[in-house]
């Protein structure tokens, strides 16, 4: 096929387009805001998404519908941003104006000693306060998951959640009342090209389709893979690994589609834990614990169910229990699919069977039989040897828990303890009855 191609990836900063043609394959965005951009509210703590000191909004576009999300800028790689609006603490109050109604909820309250994580928290409670304008306390903890304060205190954190909507007016803040004209600035930045960026351990790409990412990736099977970069990341920040040619693929609309029929769910390898999880609590209820317990709030919005199941790592999140539900891949190179059980999928430690140039396009869920028992062996209660929670859900959905090593999970699925699918918690060791 035949595409065209930009060589500078562009996004809104704030209140300002940039355009950037000489930017590295590794460069997070947290280097890019301090240090190319002097934006310095965004702070530097853990470099590897677990405090939330960097947490800055991303807001994208889907179906002409734009969203602000909360993500961890020190694991965020700024190639990945293309036709996205990046909004930092730096541009929520004016000089010489007033704060933000978050930023004064937070002064009101008492909630902020050091004011080292105060930004992250003011960043993730800007994204709650845009979704949800008057959020219970269970969804501003679950929000504030991905922060960590070591001297103030969270009950303070949360007034200031609370108190937000009663201070300020959601209709007249600026990301809520420019809505239609930042989503006409995005518009204008799509134009449908491959983006193709500098050379060597430099060089990233941003494929203009999944057809395209196909003949890329057919083309360079030792390319890495990026969508969501919540392990990725950490290579870089953390083992200062090489991990060029990048591809990216999370402005690729077609791999975030979600589609719904009689016999189950089918993700896009792009789908988000969170764009997934309404279905997920809706349909397998039994997996909403799990999915709640997921890194913190950013890496949910970044991390995608195709890369926990395409990175294979040992640790996965998701993989034990899709297997035990029967989960299965969709896996393409070049213009040919195939589909594989995910049980099949995982071979060793470190190995899938996946050939070169073949990644994985969609992740297929059918849903459960209307007498099935599926549940989760915690690896805390079975080192004690006892019931840490029991819990019946409709239709006859129930915790099945048997006496395993300390440090295993077992997802059960099946009509009884004698027959069906289970897996344990790594997934370079299933078993399978």
């Amino acid at each position: 096929m035949t595409v065209q191609i930009r060589s500078s990836i562009r996004f809104l900063l704030n209140h300002r387009l940039v355009e950037l043609s000489a930017v590295s394959a590794v460069q997070t965005l947290l280097d890019f805001l301090r240090i190319d951009r002097n934006l310095r509210g965004t702070k530097e703590g853990c470099a590897e998404g677990d405090c939330g000191a960097c947490t800055v909004l991303v807001g994208r576009l889907l179906d002409g519908q734009l969203k602000y999300e909360s993500v961890n800028a020190c694991i965020r790689f700024v190639g990945s941003l293309d036709g996205c609006h990046i909004v930092t603490v730096d541009s929520l109050a004016t000089p010489g104006g007033p704060l933000h109604p978050v930023q004064q909820a937070m002064v009101d309250t008492h909630a902020s000693q050091c004011g080292f994580c105060t930004p992250g928290f003011v960043m993730s409670l800007y994204g709650l306060w845009m979704e949800n304008p008057k959020p219970s306390v269970t969804e501003i903890e679950k929000a504030l998951q991905g922060n960590l304060c070591r001297c103030t205190g969270y009950a303070a954190i949360i007034r200031a959640a609370e108190a937000v909507s009663v201070i300020g007016d959601l209709d007249r803040d600026p990301l809520v009342a420019e809505r239609a004209t930042i989503i006409q600035k995005l518009e204008g930045l799509k134009d449908g090209k491959r983006v193709e960026i500098g050379e060597g351990s430099e060089r990233f790409l941003l494929p203009a389709s999944v057809d395209d990412l196909a003949e890329i990736y057919e083309a360079e099977p030792k390319a890495r893979i990026v969508a969501g970069s919540t392990d990725v990341g950490l290579w870089v920040t953390k083992f200062m690994r090489d991990i060029a040619p990048v591809v990216h693929l999370s402005h690729l609309d077609e791999l975030r589609r979600i589609s719904v029929d009689e016999t189950g769910i089918t993700f896009g390898a792009g789908v988000s834990y969170t764009e997934s999880f309404p279905l997920i609590s809706k349909y397998f209820p039994q997996l909403i614990e799990l999915w709640n317990r997921i890194g913190g709030q950013q890496v949910r919005n970044m991390g995608t169910i195709g890369g926990n199941i395409a990175n294979g790592s040992p640790i996965g999140d998701t993989p034990p229990a899709l297997i035990a539900l029967g989960a299965s891949v969709v896996l393409r190179k070049g213009k040919v699919s195939r589909t594989v059980l995910l049980e099949s999928f995982f071979i060793e430690y470190g190995k899938q069977d996946r050939q070169p140039g073949e990644f994985v396009e969609a992740v297929r869920i059918p849903f459960l039989d209307e007498n099935a028992l599926c549940g989760l062996q915690d690896h805390q209660a079975a080192g004690r040897g006892h019931l840490r929670r029991l819990r019946r859900l409709p239709p006859d959905l129930r915790w099945q828990w048997q006496g395993l090593r300390s440090r295993d999970r077992l997802w059960r699925h099946g009509g009884d303890t004698e027959a069906g699918r289970q897996c344990r918690g790594r997934v370079n060791r299933c078993r399978l009855d």
